[in-house]
């Protein structure tokens, strides 16, 4: 009987994790134990209400996972390990497993979650719960190995693509152990670090290790980015204007939790994709700026206490001019609580709109209302941004595994020039609004 227990244990993952010790010391025949795998095996067609249900859910922190289970990631796929997950329908890491899982990015095969904070600490709170429940479901649904740490990971089985999407605080730690496991390249999500001191010596042990790493600026790729700078490359002396708007809640709750959970700030948070893009296509970095002059009739600059109670201080919404040494004039504009959807405009000389181009456009609407529909409780702007978050996580993995060029990928030389820029601006739009 024993023997027969170990080797279902060795070959089933899922079917030793869930079964209850009192169960498993009923154990004593064969047939006993037929019975039970024919359950799990048929959970894995269907789900049971067992592997929804928190009751059942078992923290896999505590233990490693074997080396020798099953590769998932086939011929051509990265085996990728999603670093820091967050809350079902609010973490970006999240929603970069949907996608994963839902195969909508054929070159990325999402073979581990590892998710510190939910499968520690904060595993007994109310959002806690809500990622154990996912976690069950993940389980059986597609066989995703979940952990609470790198340390626990096996070795790569396929070439491995670290996708670190947790507490910015953390991407420092959290790069150094990517490559510590195996990782052949890193995708980081913005900004990348707390401070440009830290992202400079990631970038460093990087580069050292021989370990690339690409950002999750999305908006680098996206539609509307790329028609409004072609509009406005055929007009002399244009301006474009970008605009990004979230869909939080205008009450001092809702933006108090949002300054909390994004405490590094709104231009190092929300407004850092437009940055990215003043870095990578209009010659801007805090050494060419000649002026920046912030909108003081639209911005708007708070300090609201956190769901922790302590203060933080940061805007809801931002609008700025910069004029570079080099002639170039650029505005950005963002709003915490403007809504769903981003988009672009280009001036002429006289200041008049003469262009603007939305994400999402008609043809994307339709799609947003599937996917709406499909998650009525995801943060909106998951589903406005999607087809460009596949297209950057597919890009990324297929350099992964080919070492093709990830066309129009910021990389971390970038990030660390955007970052540069969100430090420099940060006290200098506070001030003109003081």
């Amino acid at each position: 009987t024993t023997r027969l227990y170990t080797h279902v244990r060795v070959q089933n993952f899922f079917f030793a994790r869930h079964i209850p010790v009192n169960m498993k010391v009923q154990i004593s025949s064969s047939s006993s134990l037929f019975v039970l795998a024919t359950m799990f095996s048929s959970s894995l067609v269907s789900r049971s209400a067992a592997f929804v249900t928190r009751r059942v859910v078992t923290p896999a922190n505590t233990r490693a996972i074997s080396s020798s289970s099953l590769r998932f990631a086939e011929e051509g796929q990265a085996e990728v390990i999603l670093v820091g997950c967050g809350a079902p329908n609010r973490g970006m890491g999240w929603y970069h497993a949907v996608q994963m899982l839902d195969k909508k990015c054929p070159s990325a095969s999402l073979d581990y979650v590892v998710e510190p904070w939910f499968m520690g600490g904060g595993k007994d709170s109310p959002a806690g719960q809500d990622f154990a429940e996912w976690q069950a479901d993940t389980e059986a649904a597609h066989g995703t190995k979940f952990a609470g740490s790198l340390e626990e990971l096996p070795p790569p089985a396929a070439p491995r693509l670290a996708l670190i999407s947790g507490r910015t605080a953390d991407n420092p730690r959290l790069l150094k152990e990517s490559i510590a496991h195996g990782a052949k390249c890193v995708y980081l999500e913005k900004p990348g670090a707390p401070t440009v001191t830290e992202l400079e010596q990631m970038s460093k042990d990087a580069k050292d290790a021989g370990v690339e790493v690409l950002m999750g600026y999305n908006k680098n790729v996206c539609k509307y980015v790329r028609k409004t700078r072609e509009f406005a490359d055929t007009l002399e002396g244009s301006m474009i204007t970008y605009v990004s708007n979230n869909a939080y809640e205008n009450t001092p709750e809702s933006l108090g939790e949002c300054f909390e959970r994004n405490a590094e700030g709104m231009l190092k948070n929300m407004v850092i994709h437009e940055l990215a893009l003043l870095v990578s296509f209009h010659d801007v970095t805090v050494d060419n700026i000649a002026e920046v002059v912030a909108d003081k009739e639209f911005s708007s600059l708070q300090t609201l206490p956190g769901p922790s109670g302590k203060d933080f201080t940061d805007f809801d919404k931002i609008k700025f001019t910069i004029t570079t040494k080099t002639g170039v004039t650029i505005c950005v504009q963002g709003d915490r609580c403007g809504g769903t959807d981003s988009f672009a405009t280009v001036s002429d000389k006289e200041g008049k709109e003469v262009f603007r181009y939305w994400m999402p456009d008609d043809d994307d609407k339709v799609h947003v209302k599937e996917l709406t529909e499909k998650y009525p409780t995801a943060m909106p702007y998951f589903f406005t941004q999607d087809p460009d978050y596949i297209t950057v996580k597919e890009r990324v993995a297929k350099h992964t595994v080919s070492g093709e060029e990830a066309e129009g990928i910021a990389n971390i030389d970038i990030a660390v020039e955007t970052l540069k820029v969100a430090e420099y601006l940060t006290p200098v739009l506070s001030e003109q609004l003081k």
